[in-house]
């Protein structure tokens, strides 16, 4: 018999090498013939429900690694609740109407003039549900469990319905309007925009001060002062109605030496602007109130028959400009406001697309508003008005989607009122509960600062707005109508609406007071989406018995605030009272390793497929464990080469525990803990003390603490400490000795719990695992979290090990310097006197511990600090070590250098301690004899 034949070598079938782009798609493929999902909520059925809302992701395009972080970090939550005692149901869900199908459709050549507008929508509606087959496959491909063949799409009849409901309900509270105001006009989609789909890019515009001539002074100016403006859109000098002042600034008049004009200019700004304006002198001739000035008129610079008036409005500062405001009603919401208050005309000469229209005059006419600009500052120039040009650099809103610039624009719109439930909503806030924190006053405030919400969009593909209009132009929203169009797209699709004339979409035999010879139109606005998915609480929370209303969490990227949150918010309590969600996690952005955006005209785009391809979900997903996703997140190749290390280390630790419990027997085997050795109580106590942690993370939502907790447990508690000494223990002690089952018993109670730990996490890996143990349920995903254990004692041994370990890696300090100076190889050559004070003695008994094994040393002598010799080398204050090479002979079977090596004359070259364990194990070996 050979000697290796009487050692405990774990042996075990788990791979090295998970090959995860091969085995995650069959262990999925597994997974859905089993009905694992299904299963788990069988499994926790009458439990406490925990329902994670989905924001639905638009339909367009494969997925990027935003989309992996988002879903995965849900899967996390939706995972960890499923185990730790709730129900928690996932409906994945996906937006599906809006401009970019169309936009999609248009570049695939589909000709939307030469077919009807139901049978375009048909063409959006196949391509949207392409697009969500493609994303499904790809979510699913990352290990997210959920209903994935009963989603919400916000095109299902069923959801459209809900959606005509939420709208019938704030119209019967008052709050739905048509109003004609300035909003977000995007000249590239042709239709107007919510705030949520907007952006903000720097950019350079003509700055422009010039002067309008006075022609009224109202006794306070005379007819040869010009009142200086500013604008950074000479485009929209032709919509100008007036000019705006604070009441209360000073103003002054101003006569350039050399120059007959007079000249109106904020008091405060008269220097800088002097110096602008090349006005090396100048006299000030008098200074007036901004309230003085009211009602004062202009000509306008470039139409003489029309005045401009004069008036007084609270967004007028003294930041820049010259404190005199160019007031465009038509082009802006404080110009619009203020001239609705003078009762001014809001004009408004540039259509759809962005062109001029023959309003504006005949130099401007079909010209595009950019364009204009120019054509402005010619005419001021020509006419000796302009003061100054200058380019300025600010801060623009841009079409999110088009990326390209907008313009504000006053149009016929319907909207939805804000400012009449704001109260409400903001007092809905203090009921939700936000991660991170400050996430409460970023929505309070958005809320708190937003105008009312325009809800209509002049596009096809999308819900209806639900409102016909009587003979004499009378909008009809009753709700009789309402109910009986949510009824017909619940049975038809919204489809039917424009498949069918107005008369046909009313209820048989509606009259209306508006319409005495029973003639009705409908409109032809859809809604915006946001207010799809924003009512998405009652198109699924509501609607589905497996779930509820409110939700107990909405997860999305931090745009989100005036997007999803915002608009759910706003609908939920417009219908109900109350907030849609008890928690809101929000998340950072996925960036480049350079902290740039992604986006494929950089070249910059890391896809999910590729790192999937490469190395496994499981490293995207673990990648999404290690970061700090409530802020913007920096990934790159290199960064899932590191994570890839991480989870090598965890794999083959986990192999590590596997191997050496291949022969325990947990129902036969395990050792109770009252019983078991002093170094394996420590480990049950860490272990427990690790799954608290982990536990208390999940439940908190914060992920990266787990990542954090687990590498160092994997790496300090386990291969630096417990598992090094372990090898000496399971390998070489009898097979069903106490020692050795005592160790064994921590050994997979460590591995069992670290698979159910991370199941959330790395689920394709800890399915694997549980193949290997010796646990009652199907699946991992079956399990529950493990409880956590609590010991007598248990602080104070932690206390115990803690300052042991201080004092093991000063031993490892001295032995590395004997090893350095050629004294000993490995630290089993090693023979250690260690000179220590009476605490650390006291210390050693109370531990109750093998410590020349926990220090993998051959032989240990523990003296006092009393006796230390000169040569001992000092450590600390309680500690001096003296590292000599161990006497005595190698055992071939513990490796060690023992002085008893031959003491057996059965076994003449192993030790007495392994003699002793090969007589007792191997009883034949006695008379066959042991060869190396």
């Amino acid at each position: 018999m050979r000697v290796k034949e009487t050692l405990n070598l774990g042996k075990t079938k788990f791979p090295m090498r998970g090959n995860l782009p091969v085995r995650e798609l069959e262990r999925q493929n597994f997974w859905e013939e089993n009905k694992v999902y299904e299963k788990r909520q069988k499994l926790n059925e009458g439990k406490p429900t925990f329902v994670l809302h989905d924001g639905p992701p638009y339909a367009n395009g494969n997925i990027h690694m935003g989309h992996a972080m988002n879903k995965i970090s849900k899967d996390f939550i939706v995972r960890s609740k499923s185990m730790m005692g709730f129900r928690a149901p996932y409906v994945p869900g996906w937006d599906t109407h809006g401009l970019p199908i169309e936009q999609q459709l248009k570049k695939a050549g589909v000709n939307r003039k030469a077919m009807s507008v139901a049978e375009f929508r048909e063409e959006c509606q196949k391509y949207a549900l392409e697009q969500v087959d493609k994303q499904r496959k790809d979510f699913k491909r990352l290990g997210v469990a959920g209903e994935w063949e009963k989603p919400y799409v916000t095109l299902d009849p069923t959801f459209e319905a809900q959606e005509i409901r939420v709208f019938g309900k704030m119209a019967e509270r008052g709050l739905i309007y048509k109003g004609k105001k300035p909003v977000f006009w995007s000249w590239s989609s042709e239709s107007a925009l919510a705030e949520a789909e907007v952006e903000y890019h720097d950019v350079t515009s003509p700055s422009a001060f010039y002067g309008e001539h006075v022609i009224d002074g109202k006794g306070v100016l005379d007819d040869d002062t010009y009142m200086v403006v500013w604008t950074t859109t000479p485009w929209t000098i032709p919509g100008s109605e007036g000019i705006t002042v604070d009441k209360d600034f000073d103003y002054s008049v101003v006569q350039p030496a050399g120059d007959k004009r007079k000249f109106v200019i904020a008091t405060e700004l008269v220097e800088v602007n002097a110096e602008r304006f090349g006005w090396e002198k100048f006299d000030t001739l008098k200074t007036v109130k901004g309230s003085e000035l009211e009602y004062v008129l202009t000509e306008h610079p470039f139409y003489p028959e029309r005045k401009l008036v004069t008036m007084i409005g609270d967004f007028v500062t003294l930041d820049s400009g010259t404190g005199l405001v160019h007031t465009a009603p038509g082009f802006g919401e404080d110009d619009f406001n203020v001239g609705k208050q003078y009762g001014l005309d809001i004009f408004v000469p540039v259509d759809d697309k962005g062109y001029l229209t023959a309003e504006a005059g005949s130099d401007f006419e079909g010209v595009f508003y950019e364009d204009a600009n120019q054509i402005s500052l010619d005419k001021l120039k020509a006419d000796n008005l302009l003061l100054k040009y200058m380019p300025l650099e600010h801060s623009y809103p841009f079409d999110w989607r088009t990326k390209k610039p907008i313009i504000f624009r006053a149009t016929p719109q319907w909207f939805a009122s804000v400012d009449k439930i704001r109260s409400e909503i903001l007092a809905a806030i203090d009921d939700v509960k936000f991660f991170p924190s400050w996430g409460q006053k970023r929505l309070y405030n958005m809320i708190r600062d937003r105008g009312d919400w325009v809800i209509s969009r002049q596009r096809v593909w999308g819900v209806p707005l639900p409102i016909f209009y009587g003979e004499d132009g009378e909008a009809i929203i009753t709700r009789e109508t309402v109910e009986h169009v949510a009824d017909l797209f619940e049975k038809n699709g919204s489809n039917i609406w424009f498949q069918k004339e107005a008369k046909e979409l009313l209820p048989e035999g509606f009259t209306s007071e508006h319409s005495p010879n029973g003639t009705f139109t409908k409109e032809t606005d859809i809604m915006d989406v946001w207010f799809d998915s924003g009512s998405s609480h009652q198109g699924v929370l509501a609607a589905r018995e497996n779930l509820k209303y409110p939700s107990d969490m909405y997860l999305e990227g931090s745009d989100q605030y005036r997007g999803w949150f915002n608009s759910s918010l706003i609908t939920s309590v417009a219908v109900s009272g109350k907030a849609p969600y008890k928690q809101v996690l929000s998340q950072g952005f996925t960036l480049d390793g350079e902290g740039r955006k992604m986006s494929k005209s950089l070249g910059n785009t890391i896809v999910p497929e590729k790192v999937i391809k490469q190395m496994g979900a499981e490293i995207i997903r673990l990648w999404v464990l290690s970061v700090d996703t409530s802020a913007d997140v920096r990934v790159s190749m290199d960064s899932f080469k590191q994570i890839s290390e991480s989870y090598r280390k965890i794999r083959n630790t986990v192999r590590f525990l596997l191997a050496n419990t291949t022969d325990f027997e947990p129902a036969k085997d395990t050792v109770a803990f009252d019983d078991m050795e002093a170094l394996d109580q420590y480990m049950e106590i860490r272990i427990n003390k690790f799954s608290k942690d982990v536990l208390d993370a999940y439940a908190t939502y914060n992920f990266m603490d787990i990542y954090k907790k687990l590498i160092n447990f994997v790496t300090v508690d386990l291969s630096a400490f417990y598992l090094d000494i372990a090898k000496d223990i399971v390998y070489i002690e009898g097979e069903d000795s106490h020692k050795r089952r005592s160790m064994q018993t921590a050994l997979y109670d460590v591995a069992v719990r670290l698979t159910k730990l991370l199941t959330p996490v790395l689920p394709h890996t800890t399915e694997e695992i549980w193949g290997y143990l010796k646990e009652p349920e199907e699946f991992a995903q079956l399990s529950e979290m493990p409880a956590v254990n609590h010991y007598n004692n248990e602080l104070e041994t932690s206390k115990n090990f803690a300052e042991f370990m201080d004092i093991r890696s000063e031993v490892f300090k001295a032995l590395e310097k004997a090893r350095n100076e050629k004294l000993i190889g490995k630290s089993f050559e090693a023979q250690v006197v260690l000179y220590v004070s009476e605490d650390v003695i006291q210390l050693f008994k109370k531990l109750q511990i093998n410590v020349r094994q926990a220090l993998i040393v051959s032989a240990l002598e523990v003296k006092s600090l009393d006796d230390a010799p000169a040569e001992a080398e000092k450590y600390t204050a309680e500690l001096s070590i003296v590292v000599g090479h161990a006497k005595g002979e190698v055992c071939p079977r513990c490796r060690m250098i023992k002085e008893d090596v031959g003491s057996d004359n059965d076994f003449p070259t192993l030790c007495a301690s392994c003699a002793a364990i090969v007589k007792a194990d191997f009883p034949d070996a006695v008379s066959a004899g042991l060869e190396e």
